[in-house]
């Protein structure tokens, strides 16, 4: 499989995850975009042995967008603490199942991560081992019954932005965990992590990457609105 570089240097290694890839090694044992941004560095600035890369977060499985690594452990901890510290700016975009209430919003929940099914669920408010979880949304076009929406995570909990449009009603496209009515023909999930702003861990400027919409016939159709 092929690796689209976004951006590299020597602290930041930007790329683009195609749905169905896994982020990191997992139990299928397939390969994961950190095994082939790892092998992609190895050979680009010919490393010997196993080549330093640093996860600072990640996409699930059935969704596509830009992932970003460290190449050093400096950048790593630098990177980490910005997304602990929510200075990091991401944008989503999805197309949902059905119509949203409200031409945008805010959702605030308390999820809780039940880890035997792999499955978020609402809790209706603070609980032990429930993490709160905010997202800004706002829609950018309707049609056919499904809606374009643009997502903006302030938090970065598990399953979030899945959970916060099915909680309004309507699910991503092809997310049957959490009420999609039928999987997309790739079984992919019709999220996208369309930009990612961070502070270079060294030279202290912002920089902001972008990945292409996938090729999927729905997303060509969103292409169009945008």
């Amino acid at each position: 499989m092929s690796l689209v570089i976004l951006h590299s240097d020597n602290h930041l290694l930007a790329v683009e995850k195609s749905a169905g890839l896994p982020t990191v090694p997992d139990e299928s044992g397939d390969e994961s975009l950190f095994d082939l941004a790892r092998a992609w560095v190895e050979v680009e600035f010919d490393k010997p042995g196993r080549a330093f890369l640093g996860v600072v977060h990640r996409l699930d499985r059935p969704v596509s967008g830009v992932v970003l690594f460290a190449r050093t452990s400096k950048a790593a901890a630098r990177l980490t603490n910005q997304f602990r510290e929510r200075t990091v700016k991401k944008s989503y975009l999805g197309i949902c199942e059905g119509v949203l209430p409200e031409e945008s919003g805010r959702v605030e929940h308390w999820l809780f991560k039940d880890r035997s099914a792999n499955r978020v669920v609402v809790r209706e408010g603070e609980c032990v081992g429930a993490k709160q979880a905010v997202t800004t949304w706002r829609v950018l076009h309707e049609a056919g019954g499904k809606t374009l929406v643009e997502l903006h995570p302030e938090t970065g909990r598990s399953h979030q932005l899945r959970v916060a449009v099915a909680s309004l009603g309507a699910p991503l496209s092809g997310d049957l965990k959490y009420g999609a009515p039928e999987p997309l023909p790739d079984k992919s999930v019709a999220l996208h992590a369309r930009s990612l702003e961070v502070e270079h861990p060294t030279l202290r400027e912002r920089l902001a990457f972008e990945a292409e919409l996938p090729s999927g016939d729905w997303w060509r159709i969103a292409a169009g609105r945008l």
